[in-house]
């Protein structure tokens, strides 16, 4: 089985997020405070509460290298957590947003976080060290509604998001005194918010973008039951968006260059790979044996939707297969999927998920034998 570990912490969980070492793991449990617990003697234990917040915490991270916690919230503030002896201290940021901050991610070196908002926005967070506070630089007036998701790109420059308008966009992040300038890396010569690229591929909300570890492949879901990957991004990315049969994803993860996972509200992981000509394709569910039906089989209605759909632009397949288990791990959405590993690891070889359900589950890949294959690639 690929699930490892189960863990009912609540009724339903937000967000979660892990420690540098994996002996702690912080979540909301869709409240406005953070719970951390910690594995005592083979048990889980509440060790700490966060409360700061006034409303729903939408998003949390834990920095690997800083070991501070960053959370947000729809009250429209971040703070940024740091361990005091055995306190965890809050630091305020001010976001000035006028909606509810919805994501948070820690740049690749941790001297920046981004969010993402109901305001249209998107915050660039650093630490000011002249002045002892964290301060906030916003893009404006790029998005048309909410950001749902963000992504850094490995060289800490490139931010890329997600939107409820459909479309998917890359900035520059470049903060002059904080980052450096890299006479290889040509990201660094451009503008703060300055547009990289944008691309208009789906036609209803998108989510739960990624990059892949190099940072050349960027993948992201639509609602509509389609996950994108994007090749060269710039200003003639090429594009590939793989439709499937069953609910949509909310959240996607590079496991490699050649593998992703996606959650969403089908409560099983699905497995999506890329060929050794770069064709990405959906595999299976990951709690399923069984590999997808042969082609032919597919139904009138798959194909249509793969017309409908998986056309122009760029090129497009539709996963005609639906293997789903009677009883899956998770009973509910599956609304966060990250990296379980410790840092400095170079593989990723295990996952874990949460969502509506309560649930925290660990699940291995190295166990599964029909795609070990792309864990190396």
């Amino acid at each position: 089985m690929a699930a490892v570990s189960i863990h009912q912490f609540a009724q339903c969980i937000t967000c979660h997020a892990w420690s540098p070492d994996l002996s702690m793991v912080a979540f909301c449990p869709n409240n406005n405070e953070v719970h951390i617990y910690k594995l005592l003697e083979g048990k889980w234990e509440k060790i700490h509460v966060l409360q700061k917040h006034d409303q729903i915490v939408s998003g949390v991270d834990w920095g690997t290298h800083s070991n501070r916690i960053v959370t947000v919230s729809h009250d429209r503030n971040s703070y940024v957590w740091s361990l005091e002896g055995a306190d965890w201290v809050p630091t305020l940021v001010i976001l000035r947003l006028n909606r509810a901050a919805l994501c948070v991610e820690w740049s690749p070196k941790e001297n920046k976080f981004a969010v993402g908002s109901g305001a249209k926005t998107v915050c660039v967070c650093y630490y000011e060290v002249e002045n002892n506070w964290w301060v906030s630089k916003v893009i404006r007036k790029r998005h048309d509604s909410s950001v749902t998701s963000v992504a850094w790109h490995p060289n800490n420059i490139l931010l890329a998001t997600t939107s409820t308008d459909g479309k998917c966009r890359v900035f520059s992040t470049f903060i002059k005194g904080v980052d450096t300038k890299n006479s290889v890396d040509t990201s660094s010569d451009t503008k703060f918010g300055e547009q990289i690229m944008q691309l208009d591929l789906s036609f209803s909300w998108t989510f739960g973008i990624k990059w892949s570890p190099s940072g050349n492949t960027l993948a992201y879901a639509g609602h509509n039951s389609i996950i994108y990957f994007v090749d060269d991004v710039g200003p003639s990315p090429s594009a590939q968006s793989v439709a499937f049969r069953d609910m949509p994803l909310r959240d996607i993860l590079f496991i490699s260059e050649r593998l992703v996972v996606g959650v969403g509200y089908d409560c099983n992981p699905m497995i999506f790979a890329a060929d050794d000509r770069g064709l990405w394709s959906f595999l299976r569910f990951l709690e399923v044996e069984k590999a997808s039906p042969n082609p032919r089989y597919s139904t009138q209605l798959s194909e249509k939707f793969g017309k409908l759909y998986g056309q122009p632009k760029s090129g497009s397949t539709i996963a005609n297969g639906s293997s789903k288990t009677g009883s899956a791990t998770h009973e509910n959405c599956i609304t966060c999927i990250v990296p379980f590993k410790r840092a400095g690891d170079p593989t990723i070889r295990s996952f874990s998920t949460s969502g509506l359900d309560g649930k925290v589950v660990v699940w291995e890949l190295g166990n599964q034998s029909d795609v070990s294959e792309y864990i190396q690639g």
